[in-house]
């Protein structure tokens, strides 16, 4: 991964200017970040010895409207919070030049985490989803190609369905998001 996003870093906004800014989804997005709990000491010593590195910095494509979002973002701001790595929140809408490096599937899926360097090397990505949730979706896109089929919308509600169903609730997912995000930084 050499890609250079140097020109992307300070353009985002920080996570508290995000959350306070939330139209949509505010209330359970700030419960989600309040109740966050790590599931392991270990995990959370993982993320905290990430305070002994200055060379890391995250940048979160997102939207408050966002369903995955909602989940996930939350915890990679816990995450990141407790490691001292900086990171920014680049909304979708004002960073089209950015999530159309990362689309997913042909198309523009979020939350995308990005992990870079100081000077904006890509060093790792995370998103949309945890891998076992992605599955459906890719499962679904394989299967549906046609986006004009008749039954597509139907098929794509079941798809959905099945995505909250394999999320789970917070501390089904919390767990697999860290390690995941872990697993990146581990590479960096």
């Amino acid at each position: 991964m050499s890609q250079q996003l140097g020109q992307y870093l300070n353009k985002g906004i920080s996570p508290k200017q995000f959350m306070d800014g939330m139209e949509k989804n505010r209330e359970a997005f700030h419960a989600n970040y309040e109740q966050f709990a790590w599931p392991t000491a270990e995990l959370q010593e993982y993320y905290e010895s990430l305070n002994n590195r200055d060379d890391l910095r995250c940048m979160i494509i997102t939207a408050d409207w966002c369903g995955d979002a909602l989940r996930s973002v939350p915890i990679v701001l816990r995450a990141m919070e407790a490691g001292g790595v900086p990171t920014e929140v680049m909304i979708i809408e004002q960073h089209y030049d950015l999530i159309d490096q990362f689309l997913t599937f042909g198309g523009r899926s979020i939350p995308i985490v990005l992990i870079t360097d100081t000077g904006g090397h890509l060093l790792g990505q995370w998103g949309p989803r945890p891998q076992h949730v992605q599955e459906v979706m890719l499962a679904f896109k394989e299967a549906n190609p046609d986006r004009e089929a008749p039954d597509y919308q139907e098929k794509l509600g079941v798809a959905r369905k099945e995505i909250v169903r394999r999320y789970g609730d917070a501390a089904d997912y919390t767990p697999v998001i860290l390690r995941e995000l872990q697993a990146i930084l581990e590479r960096a």
